[in-house]
This record gives C-alpha cells, sequence and structure tokens, in this order.
C-alpha cells in the first residue's frame, strides 16, 4: 500500500512558499531603510507590505513545520522543530532551517518589545535578518526534494541576486534625505 504524499507536497510546497515570502519581507526592507525609489514609493506602503508579506511568511514557515510533523515521509517529530540537529532528515542541512526559523521568530517578536530594547538594539538585531535569508537559502537549496529542478534554482538564485541586488544599493548608494525615519506601527518590522 503507497503512503499518502499530501503532507509531504504541503511541507515542500509551503517552505518554497516561505522562502519566497521572506526574500519579498528582506526587499520590502530593504526599499523601505534604502529607499530607492525616493518619494515615488511611500514608506507608510512599504511598511506595510513589509509586514504583510512577514506575517504571510510566519504562517507559510507554520504550516511548513506542521505539514512535516503530519508528514511521514522523513519523519520529523516536534523535537526536530525546536532543536537544530535533531531531525534524522540531512540533520545538518535541516537543522540550518530550524535555526533560521528561531532567528526569524526572535526578530519578529523584537519589535513588541522596541521599547523595552531600545530602537538601537531592535535596529541591531534586525541585522540577523541576513543570515536568517542566508541560513534559509542553505536550508532549502541543501534539504529541498525540488532544489535540483530549473524552476526552484531559479527562485532561489532570483532571491539571493534581489537581495544581494538591494544590499549593494543599500551600502554603496548614500541614503536619500528621511530614509532613516521607519514609519511606526504596532505590528512588527523585520528587515
Amino acid at each position: 500500500m503507497r503512503s499518502d504524499p499530501t503532507f509531504w507536497i504541503l511541507a515542500r510546497s509551503s517552505g518554497l512558499v516561505a522562502y519566497a515570502l521572506l526574500g519579498g519581507a528582506v526587499l520590502a526592507g530593504l526599499v523601505l531603510k534604502a529607499r530607492p525609489f525616493g518619494t515615488r514609493v511611500k514608506p507608510a506602503a512599504v511598511a506595510d507590505v513589509h509586514r504583510f508579506l512577514t506575517e504571510l511568511g510566519l504562517g507559510a514557515l507554520s504550516l511548513h513545520a506542521l505539514a512535516l510533523v503530519l508528514d511521514r515521509t522523513v519523519q520529523i517529530g516536534i523535537a526536530a522543530l525546536l532543536l537544530p540537529g535533531a531531525a534524522p532528515y540531512r540533520p545538518l542541512w535541516t537543522g540550518l532551517g530550524v535555526l533560521a526559523a528561531e532567528l526569524l521568530v526572535v526578530v519578529y517578536a523584537s519589535f513588541s518589545l522596541r521599547k523595552r530594547i531600545g530602537p538601537r538594539t531592535w535596529r541591531r538585531l534586525h541585522w540577523a535578518t541576513y543570515l536568517i535569508f542566508a541560513l534559509a537559502t542553505l536550508h532549502g537549496l541543501a534539504t529541498g526534494s525540488d532544489s535540483g529542478s530549473v524552476w526552484a534554482l531559479s527562485l532561489y538564485g532570483a532571491a539571493t541576486g534581489a537581495v544581494l541586488a538591494a544590499a549593494a544599493w543599500r551600502t554603496l548608494v548614500p541614503a536619500r534625505k528621511g530614509a532613516h525615519r521607519v514609519p511606526h506601527r504596532d505590528r512588527p518590522i523585520v528587515v
């Protein structure tokens, strides 16, 4: 009797969707900070897109984790979702994904602590977003069963290229007037 592949398909697809949304959230955060489009794009609108992509990404990440636990293809338990390296399936690379997810939750939760930790510490914590994106990329490339396909490699390549280009823009091009001001909302912003 053949096992039902529903949860395996859901785990794969939700992982790819979570990665794409994370890439979009990082790009929106970079646009929010560097303002490459000047005044043509309103910071408040970019902040809303940034938050929305982050929240959707966290939802897709949660679905990815749940589907992995429910799937019987690789036998991922709850402990493997909490302890990097505890998964029986490619423990190093799966562990990098777990670490990326945990750091993402910390950065996301930091917004509610922004007043307590201060904006300077909050901004420094947001630098971890680059590490999160890199870990998620490595995790997807090394553990994803679709990673060898042209479309998946294109997704990883496009996301990585876009984030690198936006980060280079932020680093090399002087910030436009007012770029340091991030609209304050009661919802988290992840760079």
